[in-house]
């Protein structure tokens, strides 16, 4: 058994824990929208057409913002095809994952499913195919009361009172050769500015994402950022980063240690746009939307979409099964985000039911928890107050990607109105346990609340709309606390949440 130590200080503090950490994404892409949030003949659905089930469970879920509607399929998207009479919406071809949208869901029906959801919408705009004015179209239906051609018209489509939409991206992914309307640098730093002018001259108060890179892995990352920030700065607010994370060739310990490429990222990105801070002489400080992030299993059959003369509507498409070892990483995934919390403004899970999802569903059946569904529900849950800068002692295993890694990962919360200490951690040890000692003598006289640990000695179990529910977070029966420090054994492959309080 190994043995690692964590020591915890309440002057050492990050930054707050973001609500918005915790967002999710629904694009129209497959089933995410179509027999995902939206399946008119379902038990569950109501007036909207909206699944119970599936609102239920992002409630449980604990998603404080969604981004939409894409995504690759923004980068093609006429939103305007989307409101109005459904009856008299235009079915159109999706260039991105080559399938037809009959637009029954657009602005007006994801808004109120939002409202539904109780989350913060986070709007994406389509700087692909179209532009500055486009986006202000859209800009003008949501957030302006009336008096205008298309706050007229949403009012006409029975929305009286303005959507007020705050976060935007300006586009997505632009660095990337496989986006419609793909553009350098130079190119889409010159639009991104003049659009993200534009709607600041419209509304004022918007919070604005710029395209950052869409991989640590492309050839322009860093000086993508240089150029794309050094055009447009002053005018937005956040720089959106995106990554995803897949087991290649059964290099088990290598995935495990995903966070660390997920750390170098955001530490990339915040370097690069300090530096551009100071060039230009900016006062303020740009931060990171992390707005696309998980697990994919980019070579398996359901991530091909379909060809020829083949354009349906909501195919199965990126459908990925999780395992346990997923679901460990994607925990490991949010331990990064959360200690990079001074930089790290908000993120999005991709995507939020069926696509690359923690949430599964049937068209017009059951719907179910994946293995991935527990680390971000119970993190979204008992994540409050402060984010801890936590000392960890660990020993370290060789990987193939990233050389020697420590096997314990963690990170701590702290909650100065209640007192409550929250630490999440992963084994990310393929084969040995961790004897964990957390040294809480800067916290004097917790008790354990509740200890959870994810695992099972097969990490390739999956859940299925059968068997949901034979492995998820169990008690951690040996966690204990004494004498101002916390021990717990954390298997090999797991993610584990440890709650301290007075309570």
């Amino acid at each position: 058994m190994y043995s690692a130590t964590l020591t915890l200080d309440p002057a050492f503090v990050v930054g707050p824990v973001r609500r918005r950490t915790f967002g999710s994404f629904v694009e129209h892409l497959g089933r995410c929208v179509y027999t995902g949030i939206h399946d008119p003949d379902h038990p569950t659905a109501d007036a909207d057409g909206f699944r119970g089930d599936v609102l239920d469970l992002t409630r449980e879920l604990g998603v404080t913002t969604v981004r939409y509607p894409g995504g690759n399929f923004v980068s093609g998207y006429r939103w305007e095809d989307g409101v109005g009479p459904v009856g008299e919406r235009p079915t159109r071809l999706d260039l991105a994952w080559h399938s037809s949208d009959p637009n029954l869901v657009g602005v007006d029906e994801f808004m109120r499913w939002a409202d539904k959801a109780d989350v913060e919408p986070m709007m994406a705009v389509n700087l692909g195919t179209r532009g500055v004015q486009e986006a202000l179209d859209l800009l003008e239906y949501c957030n302006v009361p009336g008096g205008s051609a298309w706050s007229d018209r949403r009012r006409a489509n029975g929305v009286e009172e303005p959507y007020r939409i705050k976060m935007w991206c300006l586009g997505n992914e632009m660095d990337g050769p496989w986006q419609i309307g793909h553009k350098t640098a130079h190119e889409y730093g010159r639009l991104a500015a003049e659009t993200a002018r534009a709607m600041r001259l419209m509304d004022p108060g918007l919070e604005l994402v710029v395209c950052g890179s869409s991989s640590s892995d492309m050839p322009t990352f860093g000086e993508w950022e240089r150029v794309v920030l050094t055009e447009t700065y002053e005018h937005v607010d956040h720089v959106s980063a995106h990554a995803y994370y897949w087991e290649e060739d059964g290099d088990l310990a290598s995935f495990l240690a995903s966070a660390v490429d997920m750390d170098h990222f955001v530490e990339s990105v915040a370097a690069t746009a300090d530096a551009v801070r100071a060039a230009g002489k900016h006062e303020k400080r740009i931060h990171i939307s992390f707005d696309e992030w998980n697990v994919w299993y980019q070579k398996r059959a359901e991530s091909r979409p379909p060809s020829g003369d083949d354009w349906p509507v909501a195919p199965v498409l990126l459908e990925d099964r999780y395992n346990v070892a997923d679901a460990v990483v994607v925990g490991n995934l949010l331990i990064s985000l959360l200690r990079h919390t001074d930089r790290v403004h908000a993120a999005s899970l991709a995507q939020l039911v069926n696509v690359i999802a923690p949430i599964m569903t049937e068209p017009g059946g059951r719907s179910w928890r994946q293995t991935t569904f527990h680390p971000f529900a119970l993190t979204a849950r008992h994540a409050a107050g402060d984010v801890l800068r936590v000392a960890v002692e660990s020993p370290a295993e060789e990987t193939a990607r990233f050389g020697d890694v420590p096997v314990l990962d963690a990170v701590a919360t702290h909650d100065p109105g209640t007192g409550d200490v929250v630490v999440f951690a992963v084994n990310r040890s393929t084969t040995t346990p961790v004897d964990l000692d957390v040294d809480l003598r800067g916290f004097p006289g917790l008790r354990l609340l509740d200890a959870r640990t994810l695992s099972n000695p097969d990490h390739t179990w999956q859940a299925t709309a059968d068997d949901a529910t034979s492995v998820g977070p169990v008690p951690n029966t040996s966690a204990k606390v004494a004498d101002d420090r916390a021990r717990a054994e954390l298997p090999p492959v797991s993610w584990s949440v440890l709650r301290l309080g007075r309570a």
